[in-house]
């Protein structure tokens, strides 16, 4: 069986194998990048890089495209973005997630974001599942103004550490 080979099934790879070395570097975290990719679509992200950060300690992935997975993960877990970038997730697996900040892990000043348009991080728990779930092929995108980081979780999948950390620099 042939895959189509598309920039977004490569860039894919790469930045999961990044993800994957960082994993292990630091805390010897299993971390696997599956080849089982379903996205069938052409969608072509120009801004979206997978290079690792030079310079800086944070092991972050300079990418505009977060996924989230059946292996109850956010793909790359820690980016990094400049300031005014627009951030997509995109549920590349077949049960729904959320995005939904810290509240209190978000730069002083910086707008809050969660799936479902929430304001706060309780109306955001008080809502789900009605409201705020991302469903199989679905996305969710925040353009993050303010420089800072900013940490994120999946409501239903937290306590099996379905978390992110976007530094916007």
């Amino acid at each position: 069986m042939s895959r189509k080979r598309t920039r977004r099934n490569v860039l894919h790879r790469l930045g999961a194998a990044g993800v994957a070395a960082t994993s292990i570097a630091l805390a010897g975290c299993t971390g696997s990048a599956s080849d089982g990719d379903s996205d069938g679509g052409n969608e072509s992200t120009e801004a979206t890089t997978t290079e690792e950060s030079g310079g800086g300690d944070s092991g972050a992935t300079q990418t505009d495209v977060v996924d989230m997975n059946d292996e109850l993960k956010f793909a790359p877990a820690a980016i990094e973005v400049p300031a005014g970038t627009t951030v997509t997730f995109e549920n590349v697996g077949s049960i729904g997630h959320t995005v939904t900040a810290y509240e209190d892990k978000i730069p002083d000043g910086a707008e809050y974001f969660a799936t479902g348009g929430f304001d706060s991080e309780q109306a955001a728990k008080d809502g789900y599942p009605d409201e705020g779930n991302i469903e199989a092929g679905g996305t969710y995108e925040h353009t993050f103004e303010t420089k800072g980081t900013y940490e994120y979780y999946c409501i239903p999948h937290e306590l099996n550490g379905m978390v992110g950390t976007i530094e916007v620099v």
